[in-house]
């Protein structure tokens, strides 16, 4: 390949031979040449690029760190809340555990026993509250604080539920012995015509034990059961004249003498309050009135004890 040159500084034209050799010589030149304008390009890019993204990517990673604490403390804000909620509902069931303990007959910071094997537990606790004054930079939640305060308050959920089911008990135990103690009155009576104990009889005229209590009403006044339980006889006794005694367990029961009509029968339960029959003047008696009796392991006892009298008829009677 011949290339001419001409120009007008110069004299005669000049020309240049290219051989083959020459040609790939020359290419190869040029190639080496881009090849090392590329690499010396791309150096000084990465040169100046690295520090950029190296900041970009801590920008992002601190990002996503900011992102991540944020995400935490609003969990452990959520978390503090629920604390508070359940602190709040701790306070509220110690109040209504402490009037639950006065319903069931105790005192607070009496011990309670579910089983005779139990350690005592302290019935009622301390009482949480007062007005919110919050610092001006509250000290951060951390989980492991949180963490304490609601294994605390599990303590304490699992204490109230061990106290109310103690109450639960005692408060049954104390519905089941108002069931089936005779402390309902039997009669509504006009008055009291002769209490329980000695006194002189009013047909025999000499000293003699009253095992009852004589109320004084007219005949076909409605007789009710004292308490709860089964119907032990119901007869025509020639002392009691038409009887009914009643078997309430535990060792109690209770009669019901003088009676116009009975409107039990044998073997039959009875709950309290139930009409069992009207009062009368059959037996040995001087007058319509119901005689009501209290035994105990078949020992007699003063009714008095049981039923509500003082205040109704102003009947004194000694507690032991």
């Amino acid at each position: 390949m011949h290339i001419i040159l001409v120009s007008n500084r110069l004299a005669t034209a000049k020309s240049i031979v290219l051989t083959p050799t020459r040609l790939a010589l020359g290419l190869a030149v040029l190639t080496l040449a881009v090849v090392f304008s590329s690499l010396s390009l791309s150096w000084l890019a990465l040169r100046y690029q690295v520090p950029g993204a190296q900041a970009w990517l801590a920008s992002a990673s601190q990002s996503r760190e900011v992102d991540r604490e944020g995400a935490l403390k609003g969990s452990l804000n959520a978390l503090a809340k629920q604390v508070g909620t359940l602190q709040a509902q701790l306070l509220h069931l110690n109040t209504l555990g402490q009037h639950l303990t006065t319903l069931a007959g105790l005192k607070p910071g009496d011990p309670i026993r579910t089983t005779p094997v139990q350690a005592p537990l302290a019935l009622i606790k301390g009482g949480q509250g007062g007005p919110l004054v919050l610092a001006r930079t509250p000290a951060p939640l951390s989980p492991e604080s949180l963490a304490r305060t609601l294994s605390s308050l599990e303590a304490q959920v699992s204490e109230q539920t061990l106290m109310f089911r103690y109450l639960e008990d005692r408060l049954m135990d104390r519905r089941i012995r108002q069931i089936l103690l005779p402390s309902a009155l039997p009669i509504q009576a006009k008055g009291i015509g002769s209490p329980f104990g000695r006194r002189v009889d009013p047909i025999a005229g000499v000293g003699a034990m009253h095992e009852g209590i004589d109320f004084v009403a007219d005949v076909g006044t409605p007789v009710a059961a004292s308490a709860g339980g089964v119907v032990k006889e119901a007869v025509h006794h020639p002392e009691y004249g038409n009887l009914i005694e009643l078997d309430h367990g535990n060792g109690f029961s209770t009669r019901y003498a003088h009676l116009s009509k009975i409107l039990v029968r044998p073997g039959q339960m009875i709950n309290r309050g139930q009409e069992i029959a009207l009062s009368g003047n059959t037996g040995r008696s001087t007058g319509p009135h119901l005689h009501f009796e209290v035994r105990y392991q078949g020992a007699a006892q003063n009714p008095a004890k049981y039923l509500d009298l003082a205040a109704r008829y102003g009947i004194r009677v000694a507690r032991r």
